[in-house]
């Protein structure tokens, strides 16, 4: 099955065909002729959201599993086959969804294509306690090196389970927790893969200089014999109020550089007119120098060193507003919480200006252009609309929708949504920060003896 690529009002001139084999599997095909490569896409309609409490972590250690080998791809030998072929390649996990992706030189595509096919259709014959240990210890050395040991770290991680309820699918991270990798066994790792690793429940998209119907061909060749899985469970309902209703607050004390205050505000869902409406909001009040946060914080008030305001979409939860501002030395955090619902407060009351609308929107514009502009960007984001919204096509229009948005929508949601009786607050207080005051006192009163004695 599959149509013919018409391009859109909106799109840019940019095209996408849609195709589904009989096994299930979605295809999305767009050329692009400007650079000889090519980038394939593949998502799973997995992710965090569809662990189980005991289990946390178990989509991003699959993630790493699937680089460890296959039927007919031993060992590293995925990372090997790609490099050498010219190629580069990752794959992440989120909330919502993991994902694999290869950028290859246009003559190298149906390797890419036939490795991932080889993974989704054999790693069962690959995956053993080996494999399972040596991606288990690489997940928690992660783990360690990006939340447990670096400042802040864990900052993401606490204000989540702040946002999202007890219980509430996204209350916890990809990550995962240490006792929950510890727990997972082999057999957890094969039910896995059953259940979510099947064509069904996937989007491949191939963008660049291909030839659709040389691509698909090569698809159905390496793709459609792999069966179908109809197990799958649907996800845990993630719906939540509008808005929390109380301001929840946690103060963390570690040995951090500065003090830091940190927030989520839940946001509305993205797919969204309101939920685009948010980012302009977001964009305009901490999106780079010429934001106001930026303005009042680190330029005028010079009370922070860093004050930014960004937004993590999520289509099956709310998505979440995220405040983070590290304050100047000596800053007390109560003075920098002052002086942002101040400018929130002024923002809802007063809306953006004209000038401010046409920066941010130009902003999100350009961001969005660059990601739609290069095979590989354009790959995941048709497979994201393909996966969460149904409509691969989605994609191709999203610059449009950003554009009609009106100053009067932005405003709306931001005196809406943009208080303190909805958000998750986390303060950073140093602990080393009482012991540093006295010794810099110390030596104050030091050289100032020093100066008495002199004269």
């Amino acid at each position: 099955m599959g149509h013919t690529a018409t391009a859109q009002a909106g799109s840019g001139g940019l095209t996408a065909t849609e195709h589904r084999l009989a096994n299930g599997l979605r295809v999305v095909l767009s050329e692009d002729h400007l650079t000889p490569v090519a980038a394939v896409c593949l998502w799973y309609d997995v992710g965090s959201r569809h662990e189980v409490k005991g289990r946390t972590g178990l989509a991003h250690l699959f993630e790493h599993l699937m680089f460890q080998g296959s039927k007919q791809v031993q060992g590293n030998g995925h990372f090997e086959l790609v490099q050498g072929a010219g190629g580069s390649l990752n794959g992440t996990t989120s909330f919502e969804r993991t994902n694999y992706f290869e950028t290859m030189p246009t003559h190298q595509l149906e390797l890419a294509l036939w490795l991932e096919a080889d993974r989704m259709g054999s790693l069962l014959a690959a995956l053993d306690d080996e494999s399972m240990e040596n991606q288990r210890d690489v997940v928690k050395n992660e783990r360690r090196q990006r939340y447990d040991n670096v400042p802040y770290g864990t900052a993401f991680e606490r204000l989540t389970a702040l946002a999202y309820p007890d219980g509430h699918p996204y209350h916890h991270t990809p990550i995962g927790s240490m006792a929950d990798l510890d727990a997972a066994t082999l057999e957890d790792a094969r039910t896995f893969f059953r259940t979510y690793y099947a064509p069904n429940n996937a989007v491949l998209s191939v963008v660049g200089d291909i030839d659709p119907e040389e691509t698909l061909a090569w698809i159905e060749k390496y793709f459609g014999s792999i069966p179908g899985h109809d197990g799958k469970p649907d996800p845990r309902d993630g719906t939540l109020p509008d808005i929390i209703g109380e301001q929840l607050r946690h103060v963390v004390e570690e040995d951090v550089p500065a003090r830091a205050l940190m927030a989520a505000y839940r946001l509305p869902q993205d797919g969204t007119r309101a939920c685009d409406a948010a980012d302009l909001a977001l964009t305009i009040l901490g999106g780079g120098e010429s934001s106001r946060l930026h303005n009042r914080l680190v330029r005028r008030d010079r009370t922070a060193v860093a004050a930014g305001f960004g937004m993590l979409r999520l289509a099956g939860a709310p998505s979440l507003g995220w405040l983070d501002v590290k304050t100047s030395t000596g800053v007390e955090v109560p003075d920098i919480e002052t002086a942002v619902d101040e400018e929130l407060a002024r923002f809802a009351a007063e809306g953006p200006t004209a000038e401010e609308m046409e920066r941010a929107q130009a902003q999100l514009e350009r961001e969005w252009l660059d990601r739609l502009g290069t095979v590989a960007g354009r790959a995941d984001e048709l497979c994201r609309y393909a996966v969460l919204f149904g409509d691969p096509q989605l994609a191709l229009t999203a610059v449009q929708r950003v554009l009609e948005v009106t100053a009067d929508e932005v405003q709306a949601i931001a005196a809406e949504r943009l208080h303190p009786d909805n958000r998750a607050v986390l303060v950073y207080e140093p602990t080393k920060a009482d012991e540093a005051a006295e010794a810099a006192e110390a030596d104050q009163t030091d050289s100032d003896e020093e100066e008495g004695t002199d004269q």
